[in-house]
């Protein structure tokens, strides 16, 4: 459960990020700004941890066949991690989310622990399930379903084992 302190950095975040200029310049500024913020931690902390728990997930690029990195807004769920493809309420789906259905294999540190994970895309029944979860933590999902005009991927981030090679 969020301290008070972190509840009232979450509302003036998201006040902040519910702003149509924040949804045009956030998906070019918040990656950077996390991960100037990861290369000083270590990689155990982005500036956006402080609002909302963050993973960051290294996909294989479903057309260059290329690692890509981006943190990513997080809900633990035990051992997992399930994540949005809210792509800030954008009309595209984000690349990463299409890089896990092409390869559903993948890497994630959380905090500075490094693991495999392997992506399940949510069916209607799951989704629905956990999405009170989602929203209890981020209530600008249902904003960015609404100025998206399309059903935002959720995913679960299983923890596996890594492949022998």
């Amino acid at each position: 459960m969020a301290g008070p302190v972190t509840r009232n950095l979450r509302r003036v975040v998201g006040r902040i990020a519910a702003t149509d200029a924040f949804r045009r310049n956030g998906p070019r500024l918040t990656p950077v700004v996390d991960g100037l913020a990861l290369r000083l931690s270590g990689g155990r902390w982005t500036f956006s941890d402080a609002v909302l728990p963050v993973v960051v997930l290294t996909t294989i690029g479903s057309r260059s066949g290329l690692p890509r990195t981006v943190p990513l807004a997080a809900l633990r769920d035990g051992q997992d991690f399930v994540v949005v493809g809210s792509n800030f309420g954008r009309e595209r789906h984000p690349a990463w989310s299409t890089n896990l259905l092409a390869n559903p294999e993948a890497r994630a540190s959380f905090r500075g622990e490094e693991f495999a994970v392997r992506a399940e895309l949510l069916d209607d029944s799951e989704r629905d399930r956990i999405w009170p979860d989602l929203l209890a933590q981020w209530p600008l999902f249902d904003r960015y379903a609404e100025t998206s005009g399309r059903d935002l991927r959720v995913f679960r981030l299983r923890r596996s084992r890594p492949p022998v090679i």
